[in-house]
Formats: structure tokens, C-alpha cells, sequence
């Protein structure tokens, strides 16, 4: 006769494992929140002082950009000392130092300081991502993990939902650095808890560290959207100074994978891409990642600066993705069950192409419930991706590798969206300065360069030069609104690839499912 083995977690952490999830999805909450907060103060912190700090946009796409790199370059080391030294503990000093950051960048007084002490809260977020699905994995037994992740996956549409709302409260009533300083009670509380809830739990062989590989990938990657943003900034992608550095990057990135392939101890265990399934849905992850955050940040620049809506306002547009987001992201399973992998997550990158390809057509008196409509079902089709690939990816690997699976997953997902606001930024801002340089030709020479980097830098001057400068406004909403159909064409060309990538490589409906069976994972002798 054949028994059911003991369960593998503890009875004790067994009972609480839905308050450790509520744990976890807040400490995951402050790491998504941060980002999503500042998406709608993009254009407040772009203004010139007293209300802003006067950021160009490029320095404001390296206060986004210096966060996604250090992040995701640390993930994979992060992960390791996790799995090395217990991930309740790297859980724990990830919060504070990720709390110290946001507090130093609340004071910052110039775009520098502000680019810096976002990494340092990325160096603390780098911790804490990892750890929390790498917790998750070790609290919940197999056949639980699937429904736990989608519930997990839904807390990132909670933080999209929270973070603009949130960030256009404080700044309606307060300083932009308020969007940073609204971290630390949440990190406090989370600490509080965490302690209290969160057992500890550790790789039982893990493997050793890697400072070669992070060093690699980090300078890989900062070299390459340091290229790739300088191009946009110039207009001129030819220019010596930009494809040498976007070269470089790409050379020590390809460093990086050969060193890895043949270091004993790798960060990034290559092996892992071996298997098709693995690798298409990481690619899955980095794409849509790509397509969306590049279209968050010229929609920000959208409802703001051309339809003229207030920071809290532009919080509240996009509600309706964050609300598809909580509601389907749990419930993806039941069609992962029902269709299998392959025909959910490809049915939500071409929903995810079609919502992008909207924006194509959206002018400056586009009806607003359009948006909202474009909204809901981008939020809809991202749930459909990331919750089947998210239970593909950590099942991948055995358990006591879920850190670095989580790290790898996290990775692919940061490293995407650095290089769609790298890229869809420059794409903008190259379009954007084609459209408005024929209209600049009355500025002094010294403010015509300024005034073609963003919307908002032709706006600015145009304030300044009073009534001379109106002349400016209509030409900069024609300009940007061509940019952005350009660029939402691009992020479409993006997410199309995707699909592709897992209509042809994610698997379909199991043979067990279809034959209406349980899989017997808990029978036999497990993993």
C-alpha cells in the first residue's frame, strides 16, 4: 500500500502560513510601491526648484535606472547569501537599508544625490525580493505553492494600485521627497512583523559567492543602458561615444555568460537555460517587463503634461490596472488548469500587444474611459503571464534552490524593464526632439538644446518666455504625441515577440489535466 510521506514543513509554520504570506507581500509591497510612487512624480521632480529638482530626462531615466541595476545586478549574490546564511536575516537587513535609502532620498537636494541613494535602496531591495518568494517556497507544501504565488503575484497589482494613488496624495499636499519618506513606517511595521511571524530557512549545501560574476553583469549592464540612454539624449545613436559604450556592454556581458559557464561556483548557473521551458518563460517575464515599464514611463508624461491631469488624478487613471491585476492573478491557475500554460500566458502577451498598439492612437481628446478600458485589460493580460510563469520558473528548480530561483526570475523581470525605459525612452526622446527641433529656431542657441530633451523641458521655457513662449505649446503636445505613438509601436513589436516565444517553447495542457486528475504530488516519495 502506498502512504503519504510526512509533510515537509513543520506543523507549527504550517498553521501561520497565511499570515507569513501577508508578511512577505508587504515587505515585496515597499520594494514595487517605491517604483510605482515614483512613476507619477516623474514630471513633479522634472520641474524646475523649489517645487522639483529640475531633472532632465535622462536623469530622470538614471533615478529609475540606477534603482532596476543595482537591483538586479545584486540579485543573483543576494539569493545565494540567502540561501547561505538564512533568508529571514537577509529579509530583515535588506528592510532597513532599503529603509535608509528612501530616507537620505527624500532629503536629496540635486538629481545626483537622488540617482545615488536610489541605488542604495536598491542595494537593500536586491535582499529582500529574493528572499520572499524563496520563504514562500519553503512555507507552503507543493501542491499549495501554485495558489500562494498567484496570491503573491497579486500584491504587485496592489503596489500598482497603492503606489501612484498614494504618490499623488503626498505630492498634492506635500514635497516630492514625501514619496520616499512614506517607505520608512511601512518598512517598520514589516520589520515589527517579521520578526514576530517569518521562520528562518537556509540551503543546506549552498553554493559560494560570486563578486566576479556580480562585478560582470553589473558593469555589463550599466555600461549598456548608459549607451543606450546617452543615444537617446543625443538623438544620434552613430555617435562614437554611444556605440562604444553600448558595444562595451554587450562585450562584458558576453564576458560575463562564458565566465559563468565555466566558474565552478556561478551566480548565474547557466545549465538552468538548458531547458527550453526555463528559458522561455524567463524570456516571457524580461518582455513584457520591457514593453510595460517603457510605456508607464511615457504615459506619466501622457495624462499629466498633455491631458493636464494632477499627480493624484494620473494615480487614479491607473486603477483599473491594478485592479485586473489583484482579481485575475490569483485565479490564473484555474485557467493554466483548464488551457494549459502555453495557451494562457501567449493569449496574455497578445492581449498585452493589442493594449500597447492602442496607444497608438491615442491623442490629446482621446475619451479618457478608452484609457481606462486599456488599462484594465494591460493589468489583465500581465496577470495571465506572470502567475503561470512565476509557478513554472520556482518549480523549475528543488526547493532548496527557490532563492536563486526567485533571484534569476526577479532578475530577468528587472533587467527587462531597465531596458525597455532605456530603450522606449530613447526611442521618445529621439522622436521627440525630430518632432520639436523645426520649432526651436527663435530660442537663443543655448536654450535650444535644453528644450528639446523632453515635453517637459519645452513646456518649462516655454513658462518662462511668457507670452512669446505659447508658440511653443502646441508644436511639444504635436511632437510628444507622435513620439509616443512611435514608441507604444515598438513596445507592441515587443510583447508580439514574446508571444511567439511562448507559443513555441512554454508547454500545453499536461496529459493529467486533461484527463481531469490530480497530479500526485504529495504520493510516493516527492521530489
Amino acid at each position: 500500500m502506498t502512504t503519504s510521506p510526512a509533510p515537509r514543513i513543520p506543523e507549527a509554520v504550517h498553521r501561520r502560513r497565511w499570515a507569513i504570506l501577508g508578511v512577505l507581500m508587504l515587505s515585496l509591497l515597499i520594494v514595487v510601491l517605491d517604483n510605482s510612487i515614483l512613476n507619477v512624480a516623474i514630471k513633479t521632480i522634472a520641474t524646475p526648484a523649489p517645487t522639483g529638482l529640475g531633472a532632465t530626462q535622462s536623469e530622470i531615466e538614471w533615478a529609475i535606472n540606477s534603482y532596476t541595476l543595482v537591483f538586479a545586478g545584486l540579485l543573483f549574490t543576494a539569493g545565494l547569501i540567502g540561501d547561505r546564511v538564512g533568508r529571514k536575516k537577509v529579509l530583515l537587513g535588506g528592510l532597513v537599508v532599503f529603509g535608509i535609502g528612501s530616507a537620505l532620498a527624500a532629503e536629496s537636494g540635486s538629481p545626483g544625490q537622488l540617482i545615488t541613494y536610489r541605488a542604495v535602496m536598491a542595494l537593500g531591495a536586491a535582499f529582500v525580493m529574493p528572499a520572499t518568494l524563496a520563504v514562500l517556497m519553503n512555507v507552503f507544501e507543493r501542491s499549495e505553492q501554485p495558489k500562494a504565488i498567484g496570491i503573491w503575484a497579486g500584491g504587485v497589482g496592489l503596489a500598482i494600485a497603492i503606489g501612484p494613488i498614494t504618490g499623488g496624495a503626498l505630492l498634492d499636499h506635500f514635497w516630492w521627497g514625501s514619496v520616499f519618506l512614506i517607505n520608512v513606517p511601512i518598512v517598520l511595521v514589516a520589520l515589527a512583523l517579521m520578526v514576530w511571524l517569518v521562520p528562518d530557512s537556509r540551503d543546506p549545501k549552498p553554493g559560494r559567492l560570486d563578486p566576479v560574476g556580480v562585478v560582470l553583469s553589473v558593469l555589463g549592464l550599466v555600461l549598456l543602458v548608459y549607451g543606450i540612454i546617452k543615444g537617446g539624449e543625443l538623438a544620434d545613436f552613430t555617435d562614437a561615444k554611444v556605440l562604444a559604450t553600448i558595444i562595451a556592454g554587450v562585450v562584458v556581458l558576453i564576458g560575463f555568460v562564458v565566465y559563468e559557464k565555466h566558474s565552478d561556483h556561478p551566480s548565474l548557473d547557466v545549465t538552468y537555460f538548458r531547458n527550453k521551458v526555463f528559458s522561455a518563460a524567463m524570456a516571457a517575464i524580461a518582455l513584457v517587463f520591457f514593453a510595460l515599464m517603457g510605456v508607464t514611463f511615457f504615459g506619466v508624461f501622457y495624462t499629466q503634461s498633455v491631458r493636464g491631469y494632477s499627480p493624484l488624478e494620473s494615480g487614479l487613471l491607473m486603477l483599473p490596472l491594478a485592479a485586473a491585476q489583484m482579481i485575475f492573478a490569483p485565479r490564473a491557475r484555474l485557467l493554466v488548469d483548464r488551457f494549459g500554460n502555453r495557451a494562457t500566458t501567449t493569449a496574455g502577451m497578445l492581449l498585452i500587444a493589442a493594449t500597447l498598439a492602442a496607444f497608438a492612437g491615442f491623442e490629446a481628446d482621446t475619451p479618457i474611459w478608452l484609457l481606462e478600458v486599456v488599462f484594465f485589460l494591460m493589468g489583465t493580460g500581465m496577470a495571465h503571464i506572470m502567475t503561470p510563469t512565476s509557478v513554472v520558473i520556482m518549480q523549475a528548480l528543488p526547493r532548496e534552490k527557490a532563492g536563486s530561483a526567485s533571484a534569476l526570475s526577479n532578475t530577468f523581470r528587472q533587467v527587462g524593464g531597465a531596458l525597455g525605459i532605456a530603450v522606449l525612452g530613447s526611442v521618445l526622446a529621439t522622436s521627440y526632439r525630430n518632432g520639436i527641433e523645426g520649432r526651436l529656431g527663435a530660442l537663443p542657441p543655448g536654450l535650444r538644446d535644453t528644450a528639446g530633451e523632453s515635453i517637459e523641458a519645452t513646456l518649462g521655457i516655454a513658462e518662462k518666455l511668457g507670452p512669446r513662449g505659447q508658440a511653443l505649446v502646441t508644436p511639444a503636445y504635436d511632437a510628444f504625441l507622435h513620439a509616443m505613438h512611435v514608441t507604444a509601436l515598438w513596445g507592441t513589436g515587443v510583447a508580439l515577440i514574446g508571444a511567439v516565444v511562448v507559443a513555441v517553447f512554454l508547454p500545453g495542457k499536461s496529459p493529467a489535466a486533461e484527463a481531469g486528475e490530480r497530479e500526485p504530488e504529495l504520493i510516493g516519495t516527492g521530489d
